[in-house]
């Protein structure tokens, strides 16, 4: 942590700086303010960021997270969607933050859309919170696209947290807990109480934390996320006719997954993600 220290936002600064820029939160872009210093102490702590890392933030809004981390990171980019917001993010940090603001850099995107060299620093870790209704797809795409990230803590909606983190035979693992679980170890790391946004959402939210790992198959990333996805398109079913679509037969399907020792009778949700990429691996190998 640098000596320097950073004013946080209260719910006071956050009303202000929302009416100054004649800001509504909008559903469209889940916009929910964190307006509690403690919540993003927290985050930031949660999150272990040092003065090594190059953290990467999306969707900083008003700034209550981004002023917590810019003492504790080397550096902080934050990708931000909304024009208005990114354009007042540096004043922010420079308003209450004077001595750190330097450390800031703000690119106006879309964070679906940014690529590695985009980036002035490659980032190290992903400190957020995401809107709801993007944060599977911006967390699978970042860490695909910026191999750099090493580790990163992110507040989401506590279902979707709750699917990132499942493991094998829960009720609530499929797509997002494989996927994300290609690319690193992921886990629940605590909930976080409505009162600390503004607007107070409707649902309750999450910390979910991750740590990069080696994928666990040679296999391409795309031929097991194509396993994965034939598999889950249709829950109820066994392996061997869920997969029959993407192996062309189900007798083709029950004779990959019987060589990946895997019950052509049993569900995708039993399956691990290096039980995928086995799969993905055979049926390269026969092309």
């Amino acid at each position: 942590m640098d000596d320097q220290q950073a004013a946080l936002l209260g719910p006071a600064d956050v009303r202000r700086l929302a009416e100054e820029l004649d800001i509504r939160p909008t559903k469209k872009l889940g916009q929910n303010f964190v307006h509690d210093p403690n919540t993003v102490r927290r985050i930031v702590s949660s999150a272990s960021v040092t003065a090594d890392d190059v953290v990467l933030e999306i969707g900083p809004g008003l700034g209550s997270l981004t002023l917590a981390l810019l003492p504790a990171a080397g550096a902080v980019t934050a990708v931000e969607i909304d024009p208005v917001l990114a354009a007042r993010l540096p004043r922010t940090a420079a308003e209450f933050a004077p001595g750190l603001a330097d450390r800031l850099t703000v690119i106006e995107a879309d964070a679906l859309r940014v690529r590695a060299e985009d980036f002035p620093a490659p980032p190290t870790a992903l400190v957020a919170n995401l809107p709801y209704n993007v944060a599977v797809p911006v967390v699978l795409h970042l860490l695909a696209e910026l191999p750099s990230l090493e580790h990163g803590l992110v507040m989401v909606q506590a279902e979707v947290a709750d699917r990132m983190s499942a493991q094998p035979g829960s009720r609530v693992y499929g797509v997002p807990s494989v996927k994300a679980a290609w690319y690193a170890d992921v886990r629940r790391a605590g909930p976080v109480p409505r009162k600390v946004f503004w607007p107070v959402p409707n649902v309750d939210s999450g910390l979910v934390s991750f740590r990069r790992v080696e994928p666990p198959s040679s296999a391409r990333r795309e031929d097991v996320f194509r396993v994965v996805d034939a598999a889950f398109a249709q829950r109820r079913k066994a392996l061997r006719g869920a997969l029959s679509g993407w192996a062309g037969s189900a007798a083709r399907a029950e004779e990959l997954l019987r060589a990946a020792g895997v019950d052509p009778m049993t569900r995708g949700e039993q399956l691990r993600v290096a039980d995928f990429a086995r799969i993905a691996e055979l049926a390269a190998e026969d092309r």
